[in-house]
């Protein structure tokens, strides 16, 4: 089982497709906050000065040296749900995101957020 605190040490590792595609570099990690346990990271893609942050599933992900291999295509992550590398997804597109991967979406009692940074 995969634990944030291991996700955590893959910050900055490259991130790539299952054909060994790099897409990008891995920003952060949102868990599930029913479970504590890993849901979504975020991959950091583009130029230096316009770069953004894109969200991927991580129940699937296996790990080698250096990097974190998804089971999605480059152009999917590419055009996933994504913030600013300064913003904070906002409750209300979270959402957005499980649908896009085609994941269920729970949110939480009274309006709590399905996913937290961690």
């Amino acid at each position: 089982m995969i634990r944030p605190t291991d996700l955590r040490e893959w910050r900055d590792n490259a991130v790539v497709d299952g054909t060994d595609h790099k897409i990008g570099v891995l920003e952060a990690v949102y868990v599930d906050t029913a479970t504590d346990e890993p849901s979504m990271a975020t991959v950091r893609i583009g130029l230096p000065t316009r770069q953004r942050l894109f969200f991927v599933p991580v129940a699937e992900v296996t790990v080698g040296p250096g990097y974190v291999r998804v089971p999605y295509t480059r152009e999917l992550v590419k055009s996933a749900p994504s913030i600013g590398t300064d913003d904070i997804l906002p409750v209300e597109d979270e959402e957005a995101i499980f649908q896009y991967y085609g994941l269920p979406y729970e949110p939480g009692a009274d309006g709590v957020r399905q996913l937290a940074r961690r």
